[in-house]
């Protein structure tokens, strides 16, 4: 009896090759060292530290700018209106001198305070064409022994215009405590030097007017160093010499 006929497959070399399927699919991302055409696709996000942007940095610096420009526009437009004023106006500082001092009431108690009553005669002057100086309320005048208050009171309120020249009267009155070595040291300083020197201290609330135009209220302050011969209650002092030095 014959064999049964055995067939084999044969490969055909002529049949087209039909590529295999790809084990990843074609939406998926690949490694980083995958496809570069897929890189390009889907490119990487930006680093986290990238620089901020420049637009608010330079909004600040024009702003800042802005500020400087008309602040320096303002001080140059300040100082010319100061300059005109001053070739206009040509201001001068008050004057002021003290005449006469009179002690009317210089007692040391029997508690050891003294009692004193000065009376003062100021003279007050304007220099100046075409400025007004408007005394206002709310002065103070105080005369003084080294550190010791002796004395105090108030300057009148007046208006002095234009190239004026006031006299002023004062009455000053005050009362120190625990003022025997106060004494004692007045008439040693007399004794050896034969007079004694006094400050006088003011502060006088005033507005200058310029022309029709008042400004605001400022503070004027004379302070006026005194050598008197005396102080003995009504009898005729001599003032010696008197310096006074006026500031704002």
């Amino acid at each position: 009896m014959a064999d049964p006929q055995k067939i084999h497959p044969v490969h055909d070399v002529e049949a087209p090759h039909q590529p295999s399927a790809p084990l990843v699919p074609t939406n998926m991302s690949k490694s980083e060292e995958g496809d570069p055409e897929n890189l390009e696709q889907h490119p990487l996000p930006p680093p986290l530290h990238s620089k901020p942007p420049k637009k608010r940095r330079s909004c600040c610096c024009r702003f800042f700018c802005w500020f400087i420009s008309i602040l320096l526009i303002l001080i140059v437009a300040i100082g010319i209106t100061i300059g005109i004023l001053y070739l206009v106006f040509r201001p001068k500082l008050p004057k002021y001198s003290v005449d006469e001092l009179r002690v009317t009431n210089f007692d040391l108690s029997t508690n050891n305070s003294l009692s004193v009553t000065f009376n003062v005669t100021i003279t007050a002057r304007n220099p100046n064409k075409k400025i007004g100086i408007d005394y206002r309320g709310g002065s103070h005048i105080s005369a003084w022994y080294n550190d010791t208050k002796l004395c105090e009171g108030s300057l009148p309120k007046f208006y002095q215009g234009h190239r004026n020249i006031t006299v002023l009267n004062i009455p000053l009155l005050g009362q120190t405590q625990d003022a025997s070595g106060l004494q004692n040291s007045l008439q040693q300083q007399l004794q050896q030097n034969g007079n004694v020197t006094l400050n006088l201290k003011v502060k006088q609330p005033v507005r200058i007017k310029l022309g029709k135009l008042k400004l605001f209220k400022i503070n004027f302050k004379v302070k006026c160093k005194l050598v008197v011969d005396s102080l003995d209650q009504n009898n005729s002092i001599r003032i010696k010499s008197n310096s006074c030095k006026f500031s704002l």
